[in-house]
């Protein structure tokens, strides 16, 4: 996998609005009533992406969410969201898999 990864703490308004357009209807109704301090972006094509929100939710306790938007490099982009230290763990996990 060739992943591109960011780990935000901490989110603005700005940036929780921008992600709650790219989530859809039912992602920013969501997005709306769970708590969260950190957000894990994985970008990378749609087969790793699903593999990715899958080690995610195995080893934390995270909400995933496909973000939507157009890339002509067809390349996808998930949102990992959770406690500061969920979502780094998720992150974590996500790169040691992406290393093998």
């Amino acid at each position: 996998m060739a992943l591109n990864i960011q780990f935000i703490t901490h989110p603005g308004p700005g940036v929780i609005e921008m992600l709650s357009t790219r989530m859809g209807a039912t992602g920013k109704k969501s997005l709306e009533i769970i708590d969260f301090s950190a957000v894990g972006l994985v970008q990378g094509r749609l087969v790793d992406m699903m593999y990715a929100a899958d080690v995610a939710e195995k080893t934390a306790d995270v909400h995933v969410f496909d973000l939507k938007g157009s890339c002509p490099q067809h390349l996808t982009m998930i949102g990992i969201f959770g406690d500061i230290a969920a979502v780094k763990a998720s992150l974590d996990a996500i790169q040691a898999e992406d290393k093998l």
